[in-house]
């Protein structure tokens, strides 16, 4: 047995078990199992053109040369992205963590209450600072969170008689370029006119909506954003602020001056560069909004026993569920980075962060006076931490890379020098060294840092921030290390136990391929330095892209979606943008089968697109002769079928090559949901199914980590027509000849953990890739088997077998008066979380084990499930008093001295001898998602709060 061998740990049935399996299957190898399962006209002909495996060793070595290909410069850039400093207790115990990096998203309140605490902790930071009334648990980056403000604002318009026609929205010229460059790509297919202009002339007509500001701008000036509010107000012109989050510790909050959105990024708060991310944006609004809102939103609650308990409230908001109703289709977070940066907050407290940001100002105000006493103009009139000199930008540039430093460059006479907490003295006199030997200067010695204020008195900070005990209490590396622990044992993540979420593929994240994210090495590079600095970089995200295009079956790949919604909606504009250039401006009819994914449909609408639904049969497959109809009525304005494969029902559909000749012979391109990619890696593709673009989540098929919600990336595969339409950045140029503006902030979406999708394709290699698919294919159906007359699978392929997951029916046990939830809670007091439940179709579970699972991990929840079956076989509709409807059960319930329930403690607790060896103890009672939505409370309120609630 090679024990270098990766894929021996990646996947988990050992060789024997699979034997076993394949046995109880009726099968005599995986060969017959695969030619049962995929249809044989898109098996791949041949093997994928990939490396061989590395060992985790030969990786760990290689990827620590491929870092050493990185410069890391003294970088001073800005534009929304900052060096920082991470606290070592907040990246061995989070970051670092499996405890938290590899939680799911927590629609299982009861076993997420650890992260619940964590996000809330988040959302009170950002109301505190922003001070608006409501914030949700995160958005991708500043744009997205900057473009969703625009949507956000354009939608609720509607609700304004004098305004539901006006669709003008004003765009300070000093917004981060990223930024206009994805509020130009959102607002298009929306019908958004932008008018971008000087914000201190701008005249308040009543032709505009809505209008944002940059604070500071992007060249660090301090405008008065006050007095527009103020004027914008008057004119019924909504105003959204893209705020610098340290700097709102020192500049007045933009709520208290008026403001109804607030964005930006919390990457400053001790989070890496990355190159570009992830990063958790931030989204605050004013309570009257909270129906519109996109992206997450933590809630207070109460138990069963009326105890104080988190969930995510107004889920019925979500983007998935409201569909082609929805505004947005963020239904991703970023709750790994907010959780981070929220725990930053904890740590520094009020006072911590007024002396960083304090730090910040006074050096750059000493800078800002060395450079007038230098003889060169210093042009900001009140700024936070960045300058604009006048100088000769190429000489400048060329003297300060030869120091290994970074400034940025807007145009051919100014320099812009940001600082960052990083920044000491030292570098103070090294950049005016640098600007005095460029301008033939005679360079100084800056003795001290002086403490003075830039920012103009209506401007200065008096809101108070932070002041409640979570960020006064953990400042002590002991207290708040164990308050990470303490938030971390309230929920269950993977590793405790499997988490067999259909469409989620919630597998291994190895260790091995983690490591390389906490480097400096690939942490400190900025998103926009020159590539040449970024050479590790390239060479990783090149081959990367070779990668995905080789396994998808198609022609060029873009990284930059960072996220499935990101990606779906990023191959319907490159769609959009190929029919455009081609002079079929009136293509814009979407179809989307009935059993789609909720994002999808919103994605469409967001792209400008008319969605028509076609039929599913009753087999839970496409109805072909419904699509056609349908793809030939609309024919002269078909745009794309959006289409996930395998079905979101579990199932290859045989008839796929047939449906996407019918899209292409009706005008449309085939756009695939790569959510169950998983399914085909290795065996078939996208290009093979006939397909023009799919994008793939990263953080399913390839490993990144789902981080209780985020991060995830969702890079797009398009074939060779649609290669020139990939997205560019302003700044950065990715993307084709034709290429449309930015779908997120950085050039290369999220770039750090795209380093783990990497080193797993590299660590498993050809084989191994291929044979996870094979295992993972193996794993549902032996657990389709194991369930097999308990609980009945609703949809198989023409053979019998399901894909990579299968959908279990619950609904025939509400004649003992017991629903999916029901089913879902019980399973804690087993030590799992549930399988996905309710989607695609009301009243099932939707089981994915994935390829990482053992069989022994497979047959205790068998056993589980079975057992569970078995409880639900006593109970009665009319005697609601039972072992289900009570699930889950906490420690405080157990260890009670009064007990009500007519079964015993050891069958609440311990239905099963496996559950006493590892139990882990849901830490409230069912919540009461109701009483969450009609009392709503998103920030740390006080207990008193609270309970007037």
């Amino acid at each position: 047995m090679n024990t270098n061998s990766f894929a021996l740990r990646h996947i988990g049935p050992r060789e024997d078990d699979q034997k076993l399996m394949l046995k109880s299957l009726g099968l005599d190898s995986m060969e017959q199992l695969i030619y049962e399962t995929v249809p044989d006209d898109i098996r791949l002909k041949k093997e994928l053109d990939l490396d061989v495996a590395m060992s985790e060793f030969e990786y760990s070595s290689h990827i620590n040369e491929l870092s050493k290909l990185n410069s890391i410069y003294k970088t001073y850039i800005g534009l929304g992205y900052h060096p920082t400093i991470l606290p070592a207790v907040i990246q061995r115990n989070i970051l670092e963590n499996p405890g938290w990096y590899t939680a799911y998203t927590p629609y299982q309140a009861e076993i997420a209450q650890g992260r619940l605490e964590a996000l809330l902790n988040f959302q009170t930071m950002i109301s505190d600072l922003t001070g608006m009334e409501l914030a949700n648990a995160s958005l991708l980056d500043e744009s997205t969170a900057a473009a969703e403000a625009m949507s956000l604002l354009f939608a609720v318009r509607d609700r304004d008689q004098k305004k539901n026609k006006v669709n003008k929205f004003f765009v300070s010229d000093a917004i981060l370029p990223q930024t206009l460059s994805l509020l130009q790509t959102r607002s298009t297919p929306i019908g958004i006119e932008l008018v971008i202009g000087d914000e201190s002339t701008f005249d308040f007509s009543t032709e505009y909506f809505g209008a944002i500001l940059q604070y500071p701008g992007k060249d660090g000036q301090i405008t008065d954003i006050k007095s527009f509010i103020e004027k914008a107000n008057a004119a019924n012109i909504k105003v959204a602020v893209a705020a610098d989050i340290l700097s709102l510790v020192k500049l007045e909050a933009p709520g208290a001056l008026g403001a109804d959105v607030v964005v930006g990024t919390t990457q400053r708060f001790g989070i890496p560069m990355g190159y570009g991310g992830p990063h958790a944006a931030y989204f605050a609004t004013k309570d009257a909004y909270k129906r519109d809102i996109p992206g997450r939103i933590i809630g207070v609650t109460k138990d069963a026993n009326g105890n104080r308990a988190l969930r995510m409230a107004l889920q019925t908001r979500e983007q998935h569920i409201k569909r082609d109703r929805a505004t947005s289709n963020i239904c991703t977070a970023q709750v790994l980075l907010a959780v981070m940066a929220g725990m930053y907050a904890v740590y520094h407290g009020p006072k911590g962060l007024t002396h960083i940001a304090n730090g910040v100002h006074n050096a750059t105000s000493t800078l800002a006076n060395a450079i007038t006493k230098l003889g060169l103009k210093q042009k900001n009139s009140s700024f936070f931490d960045t300058l604009q000199v006048e100088a000769h930008a190429e000489k400048v540039k060329a003297v300060a890379e030869k120091n290994k430093v970074n400034f940025f460059y807007p145009d051919a006479n100014t320099v812009t020098i940001s600082l960052n907490e990083t920044t000491r003295l030292s570098d103070l006199n090294e950049i005016i060294a640098i600007l005095a030997e460029a301008e033939n200067k005679t360079a100084f010695t800056i003795e001290a840092i002086e403490a003075s204020n830039s920012i103009p008195e209506a401007l200065q900070r008096e809101t108070e921030f932070l002041t409640l005990d979570v960020f006064n209490s953990h400042h002590s590396e002991t207290e708040l290390m164990r308050y990470i622990k303490k938030l971390e044992r309230k929920d269950l993540s993977l590793n405790h136990s499997m988490i067999s979420l259909g469409s989620c593929t919630m597998k291994l994240n190895a260790a091995a391929e983690m490591l390389p994210i906490s480097s400096p090495n690939w942490g400190a590079i900025h998103p926009f330095v020159p590539v040449e600095q970024a050479e590790g970089y390239h060479v990783v995200l090149k081959k990367l892209e070779d990668q995905l295009t080789e396994i998808t079956g198609f022609a060029g790949t873009s990284l930059q979606p960072n996220s499935g919604a990101q990606g779906e909606y990023a191959g319907l504009m490159v769609i959009k943008a190929y029919h455009e250039s081609r002079g079929e401006h009136h293509r814009n009819i979407c179809l989307i089968p009935s059993s789609a994914h909720g994002t999808n449909p919103a994605s469409a609408v967001m792209a400008g697109m008319k969605v028509v639904v076609t039929k599913a049969t009753e087999e839970g497959n496409i109805d072909v002769e419904d699509l056609r109809q349908k793809a030939e009525l609309h024919k002269d304005n078909l745009s794309a079928l959006m289409v996930t494969y395998p079905s979101t029902h579990g199932v290859y559909e045989s008839a796929i090559k047939e449906i996407t000749k019918i899209v292409h012979d009706n005008g449309g391109q085939v756009y695939m949901d790569g959510a169950n990619m998983n399914a085909q890696v290795g065996l078939t593709n996208p290009g093979n199914i006939g397909a023009d673009v799919c994008h793939l989540n990263l953080h399913k098929t390839f490993a990144i980590p789902h981080g209780g919600g985020g991060p995830g990336v969702g890079p797009i595969c398009v074939a060779e027509q649609l290669v020139p339409f990939l997205p560019s950045n302003p700044i950065i140029k990715t993307g084709g000849d034709k290429a449309i503006t930015a779908i997120s902030s950085a050039p290369f979406g999220s770039a750090l953990v795209c380093l783990i999708s990497y080193g797993y394709i590299r660590m498993l290699g050809v084989k191994g890739i291929k044979k996870s698919t094979e295992v993972a294919i193996l794993n549902a159906n032996y657990i389709k088997q194991r369930l097999q007359g308990a609980f009945e699978t609703l949809y198989s392929g023409e053979r019998g077998r399901a894909a990579h997951e299968m959908i279990i029916d619950c609904r025939p046990f509400k004649a003992n008066g017991i629903e999916v939830t029901d089913i879902a809670k019980r399973l804690m007091d087993y030590g799992f979380h549930s399988p996905t439940v309710s989607f695609p179709v009301a009243g099932t579970m939707m089981i994915e084990p994935t390829e990482s699972e053992s069989k022994q991990e497979m047959d205790r929840f068998c056993d589980a499930m079975i057992s569970i079956k078995n409880e639900i076989d006593t109970v009665t509709k009319e005697e609601t008093n039972n072992v289900l409807k009570n699930a889950p059960h906490t420690l405080d319930m157990v260890t009670s001295d009064e007990w009500l329930f007519p079964y015993s403690r050891e069958k609440a607790a311990f239905p099963m001898d496996y559950v006493r060896d590892n139990k882990f103890w849901p830490t409230v009672r069912r919540v009461d998602d109701a009483y969450g939505d009609r009392n709503l409370i998103c920030t740390c309120a006080p207990i008193e709060e609270y309970m007037d609630a």
